[in-house]
């Protein structure tokens, strides 16, 4: 809050019984004395007080730059296009944490450190579905940031970014988180699920580099911006740290990480697809097509096979409806990939609850690794 919003709170009371010594209701030395006394606290408010507040939030930014800046980097990919990104120490053996974005296609990548040491980084491994690189340096004399468990994140929480747009290095923003549980499609015409949304300004260059709380810990990876311009907009996009914690070790171990698959492409129910199936309510996941010899297929289940008009496009419907996995309801395809996701791994086999021809069924489906391309 700033002093002007501080006034306004506090100069109506004031008025108030400022009107009342004027208008000879309160009199008598202990009631001056009190007068004097809330004249002089409200002062202390407008020149004091509220300064002193707006002044704690900002050293504890300040704090909080000077105890993350060092573990935050810079990082140039070099190849048939030059990139440049963000990034942040992930560990004390001198992984680095990453955009796959920002190195993808890369034939050498640059690491520069806010003290100006820069250093050839060996790329270790890349998720492109959860838009995660890790890579690796040879300094372990480092200080990795920590993650915060982003389940707790909650929504008008203090956020803080720190990166390098436009290539201006270590810069820090902050805001708020906006929302959670966001979906972003990526350029593969896969969804990446649970994404946290935030008003700290992100710009090109700040990909890569830690969403932070007010402690310092990250509860996120900055990723994508929703833009006309290409710039800043108020929207921007973080892969929760929750998600950090479980792809980048087994990235680390394997140069890769392997999700759970179920082989479908579909579209969410709506209330004109309730309607033209005769579905009880508009909720659940209406299969279009099934992968050939991917798992859904080999489950039993079915894609649609008649043609109406949705929204104005000509779409097949008919096909099962997916509204469960092991007796958990599924809304839609978030809720299914945030359940692949938090849940499972390839190889488990699911229960698959769908609607077909007005009745349910359960489908046994064994989880296929999710195909590259």
């Amino acid at each position: 809050m700033d002093i002007k919003d501080k006034n306004n709170s506090f100069l109506p009371l004031a008025a108030v019984i400022f009107g009342m010594v004027l208008g000879g209701v309160l009199v008598g030395a202990h009631t001056q004395a009190q007068i004097n006394s809330l004249e002089q606290s409200i002062e202390n408010l407008e020149q004091g007080n509220v300064v002193n507040l707006n002044h704690t939030e900002d050293s504890s930014l300040t704090q909080l730059f000077r105890q993350v800046e060092g573990s935050a980097v810079s990082i140039r990919a070099y190849g048939a296009d030059q990139a440049q990104g963000s990034g942040f120490v992930y560990d004390d053996e001198g992984h680095i944490v990453t955009n796959e974005h920002v190195i993808d296609g890369a034939e050498r990548v640059e690491v520069t450190f806010t003290d100006g040491t820069r250093q050839d980084a060996e790329v270790i491994g890349t998720d492109p579905f959860t838009d995660l690189a890790v890579l690796e340096v040879d300094n372990t004399d480092l200080e990795p940031l920590e993650l915060a468990d982003s389940e707790q994140v909650q929504v008008g929480q203090r956020a803080v970014a720190l990166g390098n747009p436009f290539g201006l290095q270590s810069s820090m923003t902050s805001g708020i988180i906006s929302q959670k549980e966001r979906t972003i499609r990526i350029e593969r015409g896969f969804s990446i699920p649970n994404i946290l949304q935030t008003d700290a300004s992100i710009n090109p260059g700040n990909s890569g580099g830690p969403l932070m709380n007010i402690n310092g810990e990250v509860v996120g990876v900055n990723t994508a911006i929703e833009s006309r311009t290409g710039t800043f907009s108020g929207v921007g996009f973080a892969v929760p740290s929750n998600t950090v914690e479980r792809v980048v070790p087994e990235i680390i171990e394997d140069q890769d990480y392997e999700h759970s698959w179920i082989g479908v492409r579909g579209i969410d129910v709506s209330p004109e697809i309730a309607e033209e199936m005769d579905l009880e309510e508009a909720s659940g996941f209406m299969i279009i097509d099934v992968v050939e010899d991917g798992p859904a297929d080999l489950a039993g289940l079915r894609g649609g096979e008649t043609e109406a008009e949705i929204e104005g496009e000509p779409t097949r419907i008919g096909g099962d409806v997916i509204t469960a996995i092991d007796g958990e309801r599924m809304r839609g395809i978030d809720d299914i990939l945030v359940y692949l996701a938090r849940e499972t791994e390839p190889g488990d086999q699911i229960e698959v609850t769908a609607i077909r021809d007005g009745e349910e069924q359960n489908f046994d489906l064994t989880l296929q690794s999710r195909p590259e391309e």
